[in-house]
């Protein structure tokens, strides 16, 4: 028999311990020669990135997985702040970015670390490793105070001295760097100002003169309105790629006779590059490509036969994947569900004598060791809804759940409005304890894939092209609707919570409508003018697409930001902000609270020191969750511990 109690304060197993305790993230599985590798991310390292490494083949993943970086160094790059691809596996050793001091090291077989470069004017991500030619190249940032802005561009680094050659220069970005098997020919992908990687990009490509120059640097394909993303060599030599043009993210082949879609599907295939070495695809050999896909926000796996353009689905309980490598037979990729948490895993496919495939994955690393009660999880509902301009939204809906606990028969709960950063980005239906720890405490959750997010084809992501701050603000107004309209949540008692992008729109929301009691900005901006001029290069231009070019559109980046309407807001707002932030300084949050106090509106603010762009020591991201739930008991009446002395500012 279930206790009753009011939602949001019910007794939660899901503490803000456990959400950190036995947890890391997972990213970038390379497979090569027969080893998957991959980076584990450690909350109780203070947010230490390590490789790891694993035999594909192995019976005992959790005996013969092995920390392949010493203690003392910290895999991470800093390139477009926002990173990724720090690290690459080859015949002579693993290289690697380390965090402090943004240099290339080499991790040799018998585990002996070696520094390669020694610049400091440089960081450096995303590495393509030619065996034929013994020939590293990545993409090198500089950063010295004679640039205006960092000045990006694609070099080969020798790996006896570390001196760098400059093979292309004079793109604003550049990334995706692939060899051809044979080692003949170079491809990547650039892009320019001010359009961000998935507005426009373009293709390359070089035949290979030497370890320190390339001949012949052309475009093949791309350019204005179409987004390339993830260029790739077939074991036999095709170019392969997936390009937008269609509307959607969709693989095709380069050839000499031009760009062929490989099969064409309202899916997209591609994903925003926000950060480096994403993958999505990956070849098992010459025929047959593996792929995950997002359609209408759920996503697949599946095969596909490169000569006869068929497409296999693969039933598989997973409902996202990311980080798909493949090689010889066998693909990992990282994968979760609406009741797992992210893993690590290792498939090998099989065609059957009457057609189709036969599929097997094994379990490699999990990205949680923390045992809760399945009855405590909630399962994300996909949801669309009309919006503004007779505009459809979407989004996943989470009822209150708790295994022993039940609520009032005539109370509805709560509801938390959660909005996903990029604002290029997506909300996924998997499992995720930042939404597990609030519907379990009896609040339920909306997640908004609202108006230009990815995975609905580029006419929905472009919708939000001069619209940030109204068509994402509409969209959570009218689900908050939807919901209480159809008495699924208590109208009075929303809140509305987001980080980065997301905190702009939970302050533009709180601002613009009456729908919202409460609100949380994780590192949100609050002064779009600020924002144009003082971010880094790799978004520095992306407010021209969201809000129109600056300083020409000036008076509209005043309109649209949230501190110039501070006065309307009367909710109380709780901010949450990395000291050390360079993507959002804190003087955005400061600089709004400092108007909402001499309003008289009460605000918390919870400052964290040595933290950036998002929290990632495990002592921070607890506290967050307390100084949040502890701000909502306040605010809606309901008793929470608070062991810190979290309080109102103003």
């Amino acid at each position: 028999m279930k206790k009753k109690a009011s939602y949001g304060a019910w007794p939660s197993s899901i503490s803000t311990g456990l959400m950190v305790s036995g947890s890391i993230g997972l990213s970038q599985a390379i497979l090569f020669d027969s080893t998957v590798y991959w980076l584990e991310s450690r909350p109780t390292e203070e947010g230490r990135t390590v490789i790891m490494r694993c035999p594909v083949d192995t019976q005992n993943p959790a005996a013969d997985s092995q920390e392949v970086l010493p203690a003392r160094y910290n895999c991470r790059t800093r390139v477009h702040e926002y990173g990724g691809a720090c690290y690459l596996p080859t015949a002579q050793g693993v290289y690697f970015v380390n965090q402090a001091d943004q240099q290339i090291y080499r991790i040799d077989a018998d585990g002996k670390v070696t520094q390669i470069t020694n610049d400091q004017n440089y960081r450096f991500a995303d590495f393509a490793y030619s065996d034929v030619r013994s020939m590293l190249v990545c993409v090198a940032e500089k950063h010295t105070a004679d640039l205006p802005e960092p000045g990006n561009s694609l070099v080969s680094v020798d790996p006896a001295n570390g001196s760098l050659s400059t093979l292309h220069s004079g793109e604003d970005f550049y990334a995706s760097a692939c060899f051809s098997p044979d080692g003949s020919k170079l491809a990547w992908l650039s892009w320019r100002h001010p359009d961000m990687p998935w507005d426009a990009t373009t293709l390359w490509q070089a035949d290979v003169a030497s370890s320190t120059v390339l001949n012949d640097a052309h475009r093949l394909t791309g350019g204005s309105n179409e987004s390339i993303f993830q260029p790739q060599w077939s074991p036999d030599g095709e170019l392969f790629y997936v390009s937008d043009k269609s509307n959607w993210w969709n693989l095709y082949r380069y050839s000499s006779t031009g760009s062929h879609c490989l099969y064409a599907m309202e899916a997209e295939f591609g994903m925003p590059q926000w950060v480096f070495g994403m993958s999505r695809y990956a070849f098992l050999d010459a025929r047959t490509i593996v792929t995950s896909y997002s359609r209408n926000g759920s996503e697949s796996f599946a095969a596909i036969d490169t000569v006869s353009g068929e497409l296999s689905p693969l039933q598989l309980p997973h409902s996202s994947y990311q980080s798909v490598t493949g090689a010889a037979g066998r693909v990992c990729y990282i994968a979760q569900s609406p009741t797992t948490f992210p893993a690590l895993y290792c498939g090998a496919l099989s065609v059957r004598p009457e057609g189709g495939y036969d599929y097997t994955e094994q379990l490699l690393c999990q990205s949680s060791s923390i045992d809760v009660d399945k009855n405590n999880f909630s399962k994300g509902e996909s949801i669309s809804y009309p919006t503004g301009g007779g505009q459809t939204a979407h989004g996943f809906f989470y009822t209150p759940v708790n295994a022993a606990y039940t609520a009032p028969a005539d109370e509805l709960p709560p509801l938390i409005v959660m909005i996903h950063g990029g604002p290029t980005s997506a909300t996924q239906n998997d499992l995720s304890l930042k939404i597990q720890f609030w519907t379990n405490r009896g609040f339920a959750v909306l997640d908004v894939n609202y108006r230009g997010s990815t995975g609905f084809g580029r006419q929905y992501r472009d919708a939000l092209k001069e619209q940030w701050g109204i068509a994402d603000v509409e969209d959570c107004d009218y689900g908050v609707r939807y919901l209480v309209e159809q008495k699924r949540v208590d109208a009075n008692r929303v809140a509305i919570r987001g980080g980065s992008a997301g905190g702009y729109t939970v302050l533009a929301a709180l601002a613009k409508t009456n729908a919202f009691k409460a609100g949380a900005s994780l590192y949100g901006v609050t002064d779009l003018t600020a924002l144009a001029t003082d971010t880094h290069k790799f978004e520095s231009r992306y407010l021209d697409s969201l809000i129109g070019p600056y300083p020409e559109e000036k008076a509209r980046y005043i309109e649209r930001s949230p501190i110039s309407h501070a006065d309307k807001i009367d909710s109380p707002v709780i901010f949450l902000q990395g000291l050390d932030d360079k993507v959002v300084p804190p003087s955005q949050a400061e600089s709004m609270i400092k108007v909402l106090r001499r309003n008289a509106v009460k605000v918390a603010y919870v400052p964290f020191e040595g933290e950036a762009h998002g929290f990632r020591k495990s002592e921070n991201i607890s506290t967050a969750f307390e100084a949040e739930l502890w701000f909502y008991g306040e605010v809606f009446g309901f008793a929470t511990e608070n062991k810190q002395g979290f309080k109102f500012i103003g």
